[in-house]
């Protein structure tokens, strides 16, 4: 799009990031409707899920040692495993722990996507150092997921090469904001001081690096420090968003949201995921384990297998637009290569995180089979996304036979969500061996009733895992 085609920038009255700041005033607790507060704290226990995984993790250590190094001073918040660390760096190792696995929410807003689950590690810290209660925490961390929500569905950044971390920023600002209870100057100011930190979409272009799993928390570390500054008198751009050369100049789009009229509904919309990739790959994942489910042939006779998806999925994972999928020699490279998918789904009956190891992923039979994977996109499927997530597969054998099946959904889709014992076992699943049976009902008891605890106590059982 040239400059002349691109939005004329809005650069009087009420910006944008007042807008978000009035927003956050005045959510409360009670706008929480009883179905979506339980769908939240289902996100929440699967983000803890997520990070307790994640403890040891290469890319997660060099974040703690960092974190420790960097971030003794004022030491007060929790680092989820063990020790202490200030606001800033608790923040954004809790981030790297809960997004690094990739196993965590997302958010389907149609042409775009996001992970609201990247704002708990930068909420959590923000309530603990202020001492906040559970409550609070809830009403702070949904005030997070909808910002960040009405942005994606208003707003297609990946088209203009942003990544889907963008609007990050923006939430945890105004988040954080509401943890500390800014009032609407600061919390505007704070807004418009984190929307000045803008990823790349290249971080998700073959080939993968770790850098994928820990971006976001890059801006939660950029955003908490940001709403400390504004919290102490500092200014942001007041149109940071539909101001001259602002973010929707960036784009050549008008972001326009209706903050007076936004309602915390973004849960509707939450996907979780039971695979181990990328939530446009979870529905092609099922599909292809329901067929073998129902057709249990020996994986070694496959002479190929085809795949027919939506558009995101090919995109992400099926060698779209974000590069070739079948080269895969890392975790990275797997988790977002629908024909390695597919192919250990085939062998392994699953896609966990088991089948994510280096040893996994180097074996002759996956990288054999996942040669005979074609992924392809589908116009209809394409069509009635992100309302249905459907996907086909077809595999074809050597002695002529083949197998079709076809999906709509999954269970962890915005249509089938997560019951809480259906959470409670992805949850004991992926702590396994990370934390104590003890421990991990600790945990689950804390965030089922985090209504009547305060944030400085969950933190006290994250803080011992093998306690």
């Amino acid at each position: 799009m040239s400059t002349s085609e691109k939005p004329k920038p809005i650069i009087t009255g009420d910006s944008q990031a007042q807008g978000i700041a009035k927003f956050a005033s005045r959510v409360t607790y009670g706008d929480l409707t009883p179905e979506r507060r339980e769908r939240l704290k289902v996100s929440v226990l699967d983000s803890l899920a997520c990070a307790i995984n994640a403890v040891g993790a290469p890319p997660t250590v060099a974040c703690l040692e960092q974190a420790k190094q960097f971030g003794g001073s004022d030491a007060r918040c929790t680092l989820i495993g063990g020790g202490k660390a200030n606001v800033v760096y608790a923040a954004q190792y809790n981030t790297a722990l809960v997004r690094y696995i990739d196993f965590m929410d997302s958010y389907l807003g149609g042409e775009e996507l996001c992970h609201p689950s990247d704002n708990v590690g930068a909420v959590l810290a923000a309530c603990e150092h202020a001492g906040r209660s559970g409550k609070e925490f809830l009403a702070a961390l949904a005030v997070a997921y909808q910002v960040e929500s009405a942005l994606t569905a208003n707003a297609p950044f990946m088209a203009d090469g942003f990544d889907l971390t963008t609007q990050l920023s923006f939430s945890i600002a105004a988040g954080a904001s509401k943890a500390l209870q800014l009032d609407e100057a600061r919390s505007a100011a704070a807004v418009e001081i984190c929307g000045d930190v803008i990823p790349l979409l290249v971080v998700r272009t073959t080939p993968i690096s770790q850098w994928k799993g820990l971006n976001s928390s890059q801006a939660a570390l950029a955003s908490i420090h940001g709403v400390f500054l504004a919290s102490r008198g500092v200014t942001g751009p007041k149109y940071v968003i539909e101001g001259p050369n602002g973010l929707a100049q960036a784009v050549g789009k008008s972001i326009q949201v209706d903050w007076d009229n936004i309602k915390l509904d973004c849960f509707d919309r939450l996907a979780l995921k039971s695979y181990n990739t990328a939530i446009p790959a979870q529905s092609a994942v099922f599909c292809t384990l329901a067929l073998h489910k129902a057709h249990p042939f020996d994986p070694a006779d496959i002479v190929s297998i085809e795949a027919d998806v939506f558009q995101d999925a090919y995109d992400f994972t099926g060698g779209g637009r974000f590069g070739p999928k079948h080269d895969v020699h890392t975790k990275e490279d797997a988790d977002h290569s629908l024909p390695y998918l597919l192919a250990v789904a085939l062998l392994d009956g699953d896609v966990q995180t088991a089948q994510l190891e280096a040893s996994r992923i180097a074996k002759r039979d996956v990288q054999d089979l996942l040669q005979k994977v074609t992924v392809r996109p589908n116009d209809g499927f394409t069509a009635r996304y992100p309302a249905e997530l459907q996907s086909r597969v077809t595999v074809r054998l050597q002695n002529g036979g083949s197998f079709t099946h076809e999906i709509s959904d999954y269970a962890g889709a915005p249509t089938r969500p997560f019951t809480w014992k259906e959470i409670e076992a992805k949850f004991d699943k992926l702590a396994a061996g990370h934390t104590t049976e003890k421990s991990c009902q600790k945990i689950k008891n804390a965030v089922r009733s985090l209504e009547d605890i305060q944030v400085s106590d969950l933190m006290t059982i994250l803080s011992e895992l093998k306690g």
